[in-house]
């Protein structure tokens, strides 16, 4: 069992915001995603590589708030929340394994759909961030191509995720329950510390960096 990174995830209160904060980091924009009906979200998408991606996630305003928690900390969102790369996903061929071997952290194994796609996803029950975010969600997809291939190439590729957090021994014990194979450095921070993530991206402006508004230059 291996697993690789599958997205990166850019939370916002509305998918103009999310759009608006990509383009304005990154010099692109997302393309058309769709809508997730068991969670009332709907996303925007940007290719990564031939199979990984950045997802702009946003609570779907045309869609009756579910009765279980939204994914990602949507829920917490308010409408002047700023955009963040809070969360990232990994993907593996056996999610119920990697999750047994990773314990109670990642959440409950989910099914869901957006479209033709359809996949298995861990979401804590309360629809909050595995160690606030340091801990990928884990996916299995249950198509027979992965949807990145289907996005338009723009020249962007993810090249090192960063991920800070107050005890990183936690989340390298996750990392290695579920066989990581990606470009990921852990970096400490000082005790209480809000986590966070820093995605380095090349881009066809050059090297450009995605990080939550909380993160301190001096952790780098």
């Amino acid at each position: 069992m291996k697993s690789v990174i599958d997205h990166i995830v850019v939370v916002a209160p509305n998918l103009a915001v999310g759009a608006a904060f990509v383009s304005k980091v990154l010099g692109v924009e997302p393309q058309q995603g769709g809508a997730h009906p068991r969670m009332a979200t709907h996303n925007l998408l940007l290719r990564l590589g031939e199979s990984s991606y950045l997802e702009v996630i946003a609570p779907d305003p045309s869609a009756a708030r579910p009765l279980h928690p939204r994914w990602f900390a949507l829920d917490h969102l308010t409408p002047d929340s700023p955009p963040l790369l809070a969360a990232w996903v990994v993907r593996t061929d056996d999610i119920r394994s990697a999750s047994l071997a990773c314990g109670p952290i990642a959440g409950n194994i989910e099914t869901m759909s957006r479209g033709h796609l359809s996949w298995r996803i861990t979401v804590p029950q309360d629809g909050s961030l595995p160690l606030g975010g340091a801990a990928p969600a884990l996916i299995e997809w249950q198509v027979t191509a992965h949807p990145a291939g289907a996005l338009e190439d723009v020249g962007c590729t993810l090249t090192l995720l960063e991920v800070f957090h107050p005890e990183p021994l936690r989340v390298q014990s996750f990392l290695k329950a579920v066989n990581l194979d990606a470009p990921v450095s852990l970096r400490p921070l000082p005790a209480e510390s809000k986590p966070s993530l820093v995605a380095h991206v090349q881009t066809p402006r050059g090297h450009c960096k995605l990080s939550s508004p909380w993160h301190s230059r001096s952790w780098d």
